[in-house]
């Protein structure tokens, strides 16, 4: 792990923040997600009407923020909805404040070393 000893108390292992980094740095992706995460619930089709890419297009950047647990998805009928997960996201930004608090330790603590 990257932060020394704190590395146990981290909510998420260094893969799954990755995972997760990976996924929001695409801004497509990012966009569908944050349109996602402002409604209880959207149908692909929305989204694809939304964003004006095809639905193959859609349907991959969902499998992604679906593999990295940032959004599930549930079929109805023909229909896929999706959703977002605010715990996983909640997680991972009490994941990355710990990694910067942390580095902010250790350089201070250099700092008054010298």
């Amino acid at each position: 792990m990257w932060i020394g000893s704190d590395a146990l108390d981290l909510l998420m292992d260094q893969a799954e923040i990755a995972r997760i980094s990976k996924a929001l740095s695409d801004p497509t992706r990012l966009r569908i997600y944050a349109e996602i995460s402002a409604c209880r619930e959207i149908f692909c089709g929305e989204l694809v009407e939304k964003h004006r890419l095809t639905p193959g297009t859609i349907s991959h950047h969902l499998k992604i923020l679906a593999d990295a647990n940032l959004i599930e998805c549930r079929r109805q009928g023909q229909f896929i909805y999706n959703r977002s997960r605010p715990d996983t996201i909640r997680k991972y930004t009490r994941a990355l404040a710990k990694i910067a608090v942390n580095k902010v330790a250790r350089e201070t603590k250099a700092a008054s070393s010298r």
